[in-house]
């Protein structure tokens, strides 16, 4: 009878502990879904910003140092030209580029035509283009399979120091979207199979500097900002068939800045930067839900956000850093107290914000020189610090565990520690120039450079 009793209140225990277990991880799940982070998208690099939207990752161990010969598994050269950084899903890398075809003659006009593009910085538009699409294994870095998505000239120049496959596409478990601005959108499944395309229009840019922003994904819904000097808009698309589900008109000029898919109290919202204003739309509707004064001119730099707070910076012709409390944003966020702290100085032009263990770094406009400030009270921690070995950056840091990692353009990869205390962990350098932003999958750091892709990776 004793061993009866005995094993009934063991079984009720049981039971007790699987509820409690299960109520535990119900809880995780819902934290995690509220944050916008599958449980499968950590392993991976979904998108130009990472599985947050910060260029920050939980999961990983990357090497800290690397050379020519040593943790770098393979690299491989990439036809063509792009800037766009690598997404990486499950066994497979996807990229974009650009590739001159033979009858690539470009003309540069009059001389007023000349000097003006050699004071400007920018180039005049080529001959005809291939967009192309390309899947790589990442276990050695085979071209698992390419396509051409389309064929044509580009309609207006674009900056010395861009190309014309700028935008990073994104991707889920299902396919692979490629963004090339006026020349269309593409929507692949992993294997290679066109799903779907759409043709947004011609974007007329600023200074002809190249278009750049990339789209957004969230579980089904794929979102476009197309800021340029005719009719802005943002537009959310159904990601399985391409169906224009909203169109929202936005006046604003030219901006560079991939929007932002941010839950709060379980409503997925848009977060966008421009020059006018900072908005914030309703993702199942498009309807704005908060709004600012806008940053700079030439906004480039994407928001971040994480724990309930929205951060949008910018550094052209001035520095502008607010960040916003979604709790009380609503309406004008200037008149309603959601503004949690500000900054004048030291903000990015070209790179984004790294969003990492409760911290906020910031490159000041495209120079080798960092700022630490902790991203709930905007105390500042360290900087401006200069990056030895870095002069110049446009590619975005990136994180992981204990470390940062930041790729200059001159070919010095830094490894700093993350935390409130300035430290050069490793210096690496490579015989290439890096504009596009580093992506880290698992064990694996991937580098887009101006020669060749990489993975660096442990040494087996």
């Amino acid at each position: 009878m004793m061993a009866t009793v005995v094993s009934r209140r063991r079984s009720r225990r049981a039971v007790a502990a699987a509820v409690v277990i299960g109520a535990l991880l119900s809880v995780v799940s819902v934290a995690r879904a509220q944050r916008g982070v599958a449980s499968e998208g950590e392993a991976n690099w979904p998108q130009w910003r990472g599985p947050h939207g910060t260029g920050s990752t939980n999961g990983g161990n990357p090497p800290i140092r690397w050379s020519g010969t040593e943790n770098i598994r393979w690299k491989v050269s990439l036809p063509g030209r792009g800037s766009a950084s690598p997404v990486v899903w499950g066994d497979r890398l996807f990229v974009v580029t650009s590739v001159s075809t033979d009858d690539d003659a470009a003309s540069q006009g009059g001389l007023f035509a000349r000097l003006r593009r050699r004071i400007v910085g920018n180039v005049a538009p080529p001959g005809v283009q291939q967009y192309v699409v390309m899947a790589l294994a990442r276990t050695d870095g085979r071209v698992l399979w390419k396509q051409v998505a389309t064929e044509e000239a580009p309609h207006e120049g674009r900056h010395g120091t861009g190309s014309w496959a700028s935008p990073s596409g994104v991707v889920d478990a299902d396919q692979f979207c490629a963004f090339f601005g006026s020349r269309g959108l593409y929507c692949y499944d992993h294997d290679g199979r066109l799903l779907w395309e759409r043709d947004l229009g011609d974007m007329e840019i600023r200074m002809e500097f190249g278009e750049g922003a990339s789209p957004a994904l969230h579980r089904d819904t794929l979102v476009v900002n197309w800021d340029h000097q005719g009719q802005s808009f943002i537009t959310a698309l159904d990601k399985r068939t391409g169906e224009e589900r909203w169109r929202a008109d936005r006046d604003e000029i030219t901006s560079w800045t991939t929007p932002l898919v941010v839950e709060y109290d379980g409503v997925p919202q848009v977060v966008t930067s421009a020059t006018n204003r900072v908005r914030s739309y309703d993702l199942e509707t498009g309807r704005v839900i908060w709004e600012s004064e806008g940053v700079t001119m030439n906004a480039i730099p994407s928001p971040v956000a994480s724990d309930g707070v929205v951060y949008v910076t910018s550094g052209y012709r001035g520095s502008r850093l607010w960040a916003i409390r979604l709790a009380d944003a609503s309406g004008d966020v200037a008149e309603n107290g959601a503004l949690a702290w500000s900054l004048d100085r030291d903000t990015p032009y070209v790179p984004s914000p790294l969003l990492h263990g409760g911290i906020l770094y910031l490159v000041k406009s495209n120079s080798g020189i960092l700022s630490a400030f902790d991203a709930t009270s905007g105390e500042q921690l360290y900087g401006p610090e200069r990056l030895p070995g870095i002069r110049s950056v446009y590619a975005s840091p990136v994180a992981v565990r204990d470390r940062i990692y930041l790729a200059g353009r001159e070919g010095t990869i830094l490894v700093i520690s993350a935390g409130p205390t300035f430290e050069v962990i490793a210096t690496n350098v490579l015989d290439d120039g890096f504009d596009a932003s580093p992506a880290i999958a698992g064990d694996e750091l991937y580098l887009r450079g101006h020669q060749y892709l990489y993975c660096i990776a442990p040494s087996s």
